[in-house]
Order: C-alpha cells, then sequence, then structure tokens
C-alpha cells in the first residue's frame, strides 16, 4: 500500500516544529494524600495536565524496561525499524566498572515519544514484515504520521495498546507465557504463544461463550481463566450466559442444579479480585442473559437487592456507631461506680439500651459494650461505611463488576404491547425440542407486562440491567451465516459472533477543526480515517488472544472499531445546539465519511492480501 504524508515532510520526523517539556504529575486521594508521583516526564507543551497525568501513571511502562538495549537484526528488517533486544553483555560491563551488582539495570519510559515509539514502532514492523506497504518509504511515511497523529492528540488507540503494545518490539521484553493463542499468517495454524509480550494483546473488547459444563474447556470455571487473561492487559469482556441451568432445574446425574445466580456471583468476585492491566483500571465485563431463562426475575432484580444491602449496610453502620458512643457515656457517665454497670440500677443505660433494641441493634452489641467498659474501655473500633461506589460497603455487596444486560426479542415486546403471557424454560428442554424439532415446554409462565415493570424498576433504581434488543441486532448483523449475535462487550458498542474480538481507535475532531472557519477539514479526516484503519488491522495480525477459538475466529473475521470523539464539544465551540437538525446533519456526514473511508481503506487491503475468511459465505 503506498502512504502518502500529510502531517509531515519526508526527513524531518514527525515531531517538526513541536515543543517538549519537563512536568512533575502527582495524583491524590480526595483527603490530600499522595497516590502517585513522577517528579519529571516529558510531555508535549500543549498538552493539558489532565493528558499529562493520564499518561505517567497509565500508560508510561512503569519498571523492568532493560537500560541497556541493542539492535535484534532481522533479516529483511530495516535498521531504524528493528526489534530491540537486551544488551546483556553491556549492563554487566558497565556493573562491573562501577563495582555494583546491577541491581539499577531497569528503568521506566519517562517521555511521551518513548510511547508513541513503541506503539507506532511495532506496528509498522509488523505491517512491513507482512507486505502491507509498497516501499520502505511508505513504511516511513506510515510511522511518522502516526507519531504525528499521538503526540498532536488527533487520535488514540484503546488502552490495551497503550498498555502491551510494542513491549517486547521496543524494550525486548518476553516473560513466561499466560495461556495465550495466536494464528501464524505463513500456516494460519492456530499456535500457542511463545511468551508474555513478543505478541501483544491490544484488543479492548471480547466476547466470550461459555458451556453448561462445570470444568472442562470451554466451561464455566474456564471461563473465569479467560476473563482473568483479559483483565490482566487491560481488556473487556462479554458473555451470554444464558445456556447455564436455572435453579433447582434436573441435573443428568440426579439432583438439581444451583441456579445462574450463583455462577454469576463467582465470577463476580473473580472480576473484583483484578484490576484490568495490573494497576490500571478496574475489571470490566458484560453479562447477557435471555429473557426466557428461568432466573430471569432474579437476575433483573440482583443490582437492586445489592443496593439495598448497601443502604442497610451505611444506615446501620452510622445507627450503630452513634448508639455504641451512646451507650458509653451513659456508663461512664453515670456517677455511682456501683450502678453504672447495671441495666436496672443506671436508668441512662437502660434508656440507651431500649433504644438500642427499637433501633433494631443485635442485643449482643449492648452487652458487649458493658463488659468493655467494665474493663476500661471508652470506646471501640466500629466502621462507618458510606455509599462511595469505591467504598467497603459496595466492595461488600455482589453485583459490582459487571454491566448486566437482559436480551429481549420481538416477541417478548409485542407480548408486552398486547399484554400476553411469556413463557420461561429450562435450559436441557430447550434442547431437547430442538433437536426432536418441536415446541419446548414451559417450566413456568409470566405475564410479559409484568416482567417489563420488573425490568423499567430495576433499572431506574439501580442503573442496570440495560436492554439489548436481540432480532434488531441480528437483523444489521454483517456474518449471520457463522451464527448470531448473543452478546455484546461490556460498553455494547461491539456486537459480533462469540469467541471473538475487536480493537478500537477513536479520531478526536477538534484536532481536524479549521481555527479560523470551525469547518472540519475532511481531507485530513480521510487520511486520518485510512491510516487508523491500517493500524487496526495490523492490529489483528500481530494480536494474541486468550483461547483457541478466539484466535482462529478473530483472525478470520478480523473485526475492528474505529469511531471519533469530541462531537459535542465541536457543536459546542461552533454555537450549534447539540440536538438541532443542523448537528443531526454533521454528525452524519462525519459518521458517513468515517465509515466509509474505513470501508474502502478495508477494500483496498483486501485487493492486495485478500478478503477475510468469511467473506464470501456473508
Amino acid at each position: 500500500m503506498k502512504i502518502k504524508r500529510l502531517f509531515t515532510m519526508e526527513g524531518e520526523g514527525p515531531y517538526q516544529s513541536m515543543e517538549f517539556e519537563n512536568r512533575s504529575s502527582i495524583i491524590r486521594n480526595p483527603d490530600g494524600s499522595v497516590v502517585s508521583e513522577w517528579e519529571r516526564v516529558s510531555v508535549p507543551k500543549e498538552w493539558s495536565q489532565v493528558a499529562t497525568d493520564i499518561m505517567a501513571q497509565k500508560y508510561f511502562r512503569k519498571a523492568g524496561i532493560p537500560k541497556h538495549l541493542k539492535a535484534a537484526k532481522e533479516r529483511g528488517i530495516p535498521a531504524w525499524l528493528q526489534p530491540s533486544l537486551h544488551d546483556q553483555a553491556k549492563q554487566e560491563q558497565e556493573a562491573a566498572e562501577a563495582d555494583t551488582s546491577g541491581d539499577d539495570s531497569t528503568i521506566s519510559e519517562t517521555d511521551a515519544r518513548e510511547v508513541f515509539h513503541r506503539l507506532v514502532g511495532c506496528w509498522t514492523y509488523w505491517g512491513y514484515k507482512n507486505n502491507y506497504f509498497d516501499t520502505e518509504e511508505d513504511a516511513r511515511a506510515f510511522y511518522d504520521e502516526l507519531c504525528h497523529m499521538l503526540a498532536n492528540q488527533m487520535a488514540a488507540p484503546n488502552s490495551p495498546q497503550w498498555f502491551n503494545t510494542g513491549l517486547n518490539w521496543a524494550y525486548g521484553l518476553d516473560g513466561p507465557a499466560q495461556g495465550h493463542y495466536y494464528v501464524d499468517p505463513k500456516t494460519e495454524e492456530v499456535t500457542p504463544s511463545k511468551d508474555a509480550y513478543t505478541r501483544p494483546q491490544p484488543h479492548a473488547c471480547f466476547i466470550q461463550s461459555v458451556k453448561d459444563d462445570l470444568v472442562r474447556e470451554g466451561g464455566i470455571m474456564d471461563l473465569w481463566t479467560r476473563e482473568a487473561r483479559l483483565f490482566k492487559y487491560g481488556s473487556g469482556t462479554g458473555s451470554n450466559f444464558s445456556d447455564l441451568r436455572g435453579d433447582m432445574e434436573p441435573l443428568s446425574g440426579g439432583g438439581v442444579s444451583s441456579g445462574l445466580m450463583s455462577f454469576l456471583k463467582i465470577g463476580d468476585s473473580a472480576a473484583g479480585a483484578i484490576k484490568s492491566g495490573g494497576t490500571t483500571r478496574r475489571a470490566a465485563k458484560m453479562i447477557c442473559i435471555d429473557a426466557d431463562h428461568p432466573d430471569i426475575e432474579k437476575f433483573v432484580n440482583w443490582k437492586v437487592h445489592e443496593e439495598q444491602k448497601v443502604a442497610s449496610i451505611v444506615a446501620g453502620s452510622k445507627t450503630i456507631k452513634e448508639l455504641i458512643n451512646e451507650l458509653f457515656s451513659a456508663i461512664h457517665d453515670w456517677g455511682d461506680e456501683t450502678e453504672k454497670f447495671d441495666l436496672k440500677l443506671n436508668k441512662d443505660l437502660r434508656k440507651v439500651a431500649k433504644k438500642a433494641r427499637l433501633a433494631q441493634m443485635p442485643f449482643s452489641y449492648v452487652h458487649r459494650i458493658i463488659h468493655l467498659a467494665q474493663q476500661g474501655y471508652t470506646d471501640v473500633l466500629f466502621e462507618e461505611y458510606d455509599t462511595d461506589w469505591n467504598s467497603e460497603a459496595y466492595q461488600t455487596v455482589a453485583g459490582q463488576n459487571a454491566n448486566n444486560s437482559i436480551r429481549l426479542n420481538n416477541a417478548f415486546m409485542e407480548a408486552v404491547e398486547q399484554d400476553k403471557d411469556w413463557d420461561l424454560f429450562w435450559r436441557v428442554e430447550k434442547v431437547k425440542a430442538k433437536k426432536d424439532a418441536r415446541k419446548p415446554v414451559p417450566c413456568k409462565t409470566l405475564k410479559a407486562t409484568e416482567l417489563w415493570e420488573e425490568i423499567a424498576y430495576a433499572a431506574w433504581a439501580s442503573a442496570d440491567p440495560g436492554i439489548q434488543f436481540d432480532t434488531t441486532i441480528n437483523e444489521w448483523h454483517t456474518c449471520p451465516a457463522d451464527g448470531p449475535i448473543r452478546a455484546s462487550n461490556p460498553c455494547s458498542e461491539y456486537m459480533f459472533l462469540d469467541d471473538t474480538a475487536c480493537n478500537l481507535a477513536s479520531l478526536n475532531l477538534m484536532r481536524f477543526r479549521d481555527p479560523k472557519t470551525g469547518e472540519l477539514d475532511i481531507i485530513k479526516l480521510r487520511h486520518g480515517s485510512r491510516i487508523w484503519t491500517i493500524v487496526l488491522e495490523i492490529s489483528v495480525l500481530m494480536a494474541q488472544f486468550p483461547s483457541k477459538n478466539i484466535a482462529k475466529l478473530s483472525y478470520d473475521f478480523r473485526t475492528l472499531g474505529l469511531g471519533y470523539a469530541n462531537l459535542g464539544t465541536y457543536l459546542m465551540v461552533n454555537g450549534i445546539p447539540y440536538d438541532s437538525p443542523e448537528a443531526l446533519a454533521i454528525c452524519g456526514a462525519v459518521t458517513s465519511i468515517m465509515h466509509m473511508t474505513s470501508y474502502s481503506t478495508s477494500a483496498e487491503m483486501a485487493k492486495e492480501l485478500g478478503t477475510f475468511a468469511g467473506y464470501e459465505r456473508n
């Protein structure tokens, strides 16, 4: 492919006319205490302090980068694009000359240009290696244009790219394999990854299948392992859990199932224990359930009940804390030492004890405070809780680590409109009925309007569940020959086949706006859309995935997500009301330009490299 230069000049580098400056970056807790501090980081002068903090705190590689590097000298790769290796000999020589143990042989990233080089160099390397560019000059133009766009905040990839991409290419990092797989483009065979970083995990969005099986591959416990692999490297995942049997549903070996909710709580706890990307973000997951699942009502009301628990914990802790203080005061303020610990003789103590009983405080606490007071205690540590979403109160209850969504088809919505019944089915019965070519027998029947009301109330009271309109989603399916769309990623912008992944990038509209006229530069927008479509396609090629199925299907279908940011800002600075016909027209125009440029670029790549494997049958 030919890559034209629009933002850079050949031979001048990507940062021509740009200024970089050193800054400090400090992140504080609400109480003023320092979470982390970087005394000296280098960023473009035009960047805000917020952008500086995000780069320093989230995207800089914090440790483990060898101080001394050397080129790998890979055949067929230009010198400027060579991968790097740890120069062990130079490190040992330096340690010997300094008479040290070499403990300071690793460093961290401190300059934004190091990050830009790590990402863009890795993309360019994989693209060059796999014949995406006509010439070395095209590869160099690709590198310079992308570094320029990142430095000028014209576009950005999804977070896992910032976390993971280029750590091996730029710094020679490897580390033990984590159970990932990739497709070798030469053999098109699914291959286990040999280490953690040669192939990065650049995809943000995953949809994973889960079978109604406890411990075998593809089953419930295997899903938690696959999710952990994704969370560790900063990605998010969604699954449709509707194949799991409902509460009290018969098991093949006798007995009954513990139900959908018992397993969802395990996954919720696992996600809560893992910060995505290690120290970078919370785990992100989506739970989708079909509306005919026998446990649908429990799922709908899950977060409502957990929110009620939080309210009880917060209110109860504050009430009990206040009563504990009153009990201690009633005891120690009573003058007669022979009476102060006696509920019959100490009227103030008896009054507070009665108040505690009316407040439903466990009476064992009253006796505990009396015994502690007898031993000389004047107060006791009792935690008060609050409703901050990061607080211990929310960490204590279940269901706080996923977005919940219900899959509603047209049949359900029509049943609501016509006030009809809605049937729920045992999972095994649905499978048997399909096999026998008959209608399944329901295990329970609800009024569709009543379930709809429960969904609406739960969403109002706890912000979940969300709604995914199954029929409409599948009517827009681009590859229906390969199966239905059953779930989405946590943010729901990626809807595709189970066991596939998508990597994202976003163009910043404000950086394509002419500050004098307020108009968007369409030539630059098309150029940016083309280049970033190529980035996303190369990212599929170089990626590793958490399972064999995901590696194979993601390679075969090559889904990618290009979008834009700052539409609201663009409209605001131009004085255009957000919901006006003019705003809608601008939004439609920008979207169509980006969308069709990406499609055109995809067709251009298909002409040179071949179509994706699922193209013909769809």
